[in-house]
């Protein structure tokens, strides 16, 4: 028998895997692999903004990641380069958003919870969000699967194909958006990019083919995840930091298997 306090942190963690993998692939295939992590670091000006107006976490978050996203899609099509954009535009986030959250008045705020992660705090409300989230990224993505591939590989062969790049684009910040605003609380700010991309790099000798990649990605994230709960709850360690670690394990893993 599982308890109910486990048996949520399980279910969080998973549907962060699941939610994480797929657009971990995504991520790689364009060669923007920090995109995460600059969309995670505007997660603190969410908080910020949420904390001085009394206004919903979730709904600030999302919509500060959103416009990170957008931002740095825009610099991008401007003509800077995509390493200096997001390398701009994340620490840009990070610094704001911690001085925003320090120069709160009154606000006694552990910082830790916001930039690790609190998974141990999670409720049923924060479950039902994060696997309507997971739901919709994966529903989605298996929907338009082959466009979003196709624009992801070749944006030319994809106008060629009737496929618009940019529509796609959205969608997929969109998406992001979204997985930042639910695993803000569960992985945290530092380790939301390492959920993203460890288990889609792990995945990429192991695959045949892109739609391959992203279920192995998702299959070792979750492995990721519930590893790494069980690792914290055995040995007493921080849980979002160990299912990072248990990923990176598994990167390591696929390494061997790949020679």
């Amino acid at each position: 028998m599982i308890d109910d306090f486990l048996l949520r942190i399980l279910l969080a963690a998973v549907g962060i895997a699941v939610a994480a993998a797929p657009l971990g692939c995504l991520m790689i295939w364009r060669r923007m692999a920090f995109f995460g992590e600059a969309t995670a670091h505007s997660a603190l000006l969410g908080v910020a903004f949420a904390l001085a107006f009394a206004l919903p976490m979730t709904v600030m978050v999302l919509l500060a990641a959103l416009i990170m996203s957008l931002g740095v899609a825009r610099l991008t099509g401007r003509g800077d380069s995509a390493d200096a954009a997001l390398g701009v535009m994340s620490h840009g986030a990070l610094a704001l958003g911690l001085l925003a959250i320090s120069a709160l008045p009154g606000a006694r705020i552990d910082l830790t919870s916001f930039l690790m992660g609190d998974i141990l705090a999670v409720s049923w409300w924060d479950l039902a969000l994060i696997w309507t989230a997971a739901t919709l990224i994966l529903l989605v993505g298996f929907m338009f699967r082959k466009p979003v591939v196709l624009a992801s590989l070749d944006r030319d062969l994809a106008r060629a194909a009737n496929v618009d790049p940019k529509q796609i684009d959205i969608a997929i910040f969109a998406a992001l958006a979204l997985f930042v605003a639910v695993g803000l609380k569960i992985v945290g700010v530092l380790l939301i990019a390492a959920m993203l991309v460890i288990p889609a790099a792990a995945a990429r000798p192991l695959a045949t083919s892109p739609v391959n990649m992203a279920l192995v990605a998702i299959v070792i994230a979750t492995a990721s995840s519930v590893s790494g709960v069980a690792v914290s709850w055995i040995f007493d360690t921080a849980t979002g930091p160990t299912m990072a670690s248990m990923a990176f394990a598994f990167f390591a893993l696929s390494r061997v298997v790949q020679r």
